[in-house]
């Protein structure tokens, strides 16, 4: 099913896909991304995609406070003052501190809504198949993989998205894993 973003009814039907543990592509502030309810999709979406077990996903939150459901860590302030926006923060695990997770709350309003009406963080990760260009034009999208998910969300090309940028906490430093769209050195 393909679905245009404007649609009104579009933010509803992602959520209920979801919930029933569908699998989407959604644009967001970055590039577009495979989609699914975290901890019970990620089989399907390393399928889908081709990609190994041991590269986990980046879980998108609805807010930024959210980020304290999944983690006991210390976030500097100027880390939360990006968000929502294309900052990944990488954290320990709430429930295992030995094990982290990548975090981001997306700077899209629309994508947001959809998150917080499907009750749960959702993974996010680049369409493409692994060791492939991530894809940004909607109609290449389609192609590749309308068969492939139960749901694409059409919010046109994406081409001119920056990735986000990754980052962990080491202490009292922030390390830079992945240069994206934020720069970390100049956030106030």
């Amino acid at each position: 099913m393909i679905l245009n973003k404007c649609d009104e009814s579009s933010i509803k039907i992602c959520a209920e896909f979801l919930k029933n543990e569908k699998i989407l592509i959604l644009p967001t502030d970055t590039v577009y991304g495979f989609s699914g309810i975290v901890g019970k999709t990620d089989e399907k979406i390393r399928k889908i995609k081709g990609r190994a077990e041991n590269k986990p996903f980046i879980q998108l939150i609805g807010k930024p406070e959210d980020i304290f459901l999944v983690t006991d860590d210390f976030i500097p302030r100027k880390l939360l003052s990006v968000w929502p926006g294309p900052l990944t923060i990488i954290v320990h695990k709430k429930e295992n501190p030995m094990e982290t997770v990548a975090v981001r709350c997306p700077g899209d309003e629309w994508l947001r809504r959809v998150i917080i009406s499907s009750g749960s963080p959702i993974y996010s990760t680049s369409v493409n198949r692994s060791g492939f260009p991530v894809l940004s034009k909607i109609e290449e999208i389609k192609k590749e993989f309308e068969k492939d998910v139960d749901l694409i969300i059409d919010a046109g090309d994406s081409e001119s998205s920056i990735p986000s940028t990754i980052v962990r906490l080491e202490g009292e430093n922030i390390v830079v894993v992945r240069s994206g769209a934020v720069d970390v050195e100049n956030i106030q």
